[in-house]
């Protein structure tokens, strides 16, 4: 058998595609090569990266990294683990199509397995490309992929929930937009009502809808399926989580000069188990 990593790469892209065809999974987000070992030995089936995640872990905000830091970040997630990789790749480094097609170029030569381009455009007084212009950045992206001969996923994200622009109509003709370009699956975060979540998949069908959910929230994954949603993400809230907990205990020490917290800590004998199983030593 040829176990090379091109190959072991185009199995994964093949599995991830795979998912996305029936059913719903959930694809938890790592922000580093230790929750990503964790989170494989649970038993899910793919892994997606989180900018916010990936910032705060180097003292960033999100959004702060450099495209090569965030390649790199990619490089070692897709190393520490087995499983399928879609990279949260932002707004692809670059304003224009041709930039785009650039960083995407980039990123798939990193061995992940689908990513995710945002028409968000950080300017707080014009948040979002005009539709037009998003979509050719779908566009850009999708002709990068098929000309590296990758059979990556690519994900269009309307990030109008995100800016404080919650219109559904235009969100929906956005998604609509960006599968036309080419975008394989639509994710639109920050919908969070059955009825915006139906319209959202009804809209875009028989394409595949990821949705977030960041938040403690009302929906089983069983009330999702019955949606339509084909995939959920958690975005930051496994790393929330994680700084929820360390900034709790840190300011108990600082502020009252008590250990409480560490009641709550992971074993180390169990960490090191499970580090030591999973190859990294």
């Amino acid at each position: 058998m040829n176990t090379s990593a091109s190959t072991t790469t185009a199995a994964k892209r093949r599995a991830f595609r795979q998912l996305h065809e029936s059913g719903c999974f959930v694809i938890p987000n790592p922000w580093d090569a230790g929750s990503a070992r964790f989170l494989q030995g649970l038993g899910f089936k793919a892994l997606a990266t989180t900018s916010s995640g990936f910032a705060w872990s180097l003292g960033h905000a999100d959004g702060g990294p450099s495209r090569e830091l965030v390649l790199a970040h990619l490089r070692a997630i897709v190393a520490a683990t087995d499983l399928p990789v879609n990279a949260d790749f932002e707004s692809g480094f670059a304003p224009d199509p041709q930039g785009v097609a650039d960083s995407v170029r980039l990123a798939v030569a990193t061995g992940i397995a689908g990513l995710s381009i945002e028409d968000s455009t950080g300017d707080a007084a014009q948040p979002l490309y005009a539709v037009e212009v998003a979509a050719d950045r779908i566009r850009a992206a999708r002709a990068a992929i098929d000309a590296a001969g990758a059979d990556t996923l690519l994900v269009g994200r309307a990030e109008n929930f995100f800016v404080g622009r919650p219109d559904l109509a235009d969100t929906i003709a956005r998604l609509q937009a960006y599968a036309e370009a080419g975008a394989d699956c639509l994710y639109a975060p920050g919908i969070r009502t059955r009825e915006q979540i139906a319209a959202v998949v009804s809209a875009v069908a028989p394409k595949p809808v990821n949705l977030l959910i960041g938040s403690a929230s009302e929906l089983s994954l069983a009330d999702i399926a019955a949606l339509g949603v084909r995939r959920v993400s958690v975005g930051g809230a496994l790393a929330r989580l994680a700084w929820g907990g360390f900034m709790r205990a840190a300011r108990l020490i600082a502020e009252q000069g008590r250990f409480d917290a560490f009641a709550d800590a992971a074993s180390g004998q169990e960490l090191n188990a499970l580090f030591r199983a999973s190859g990294l030593g």
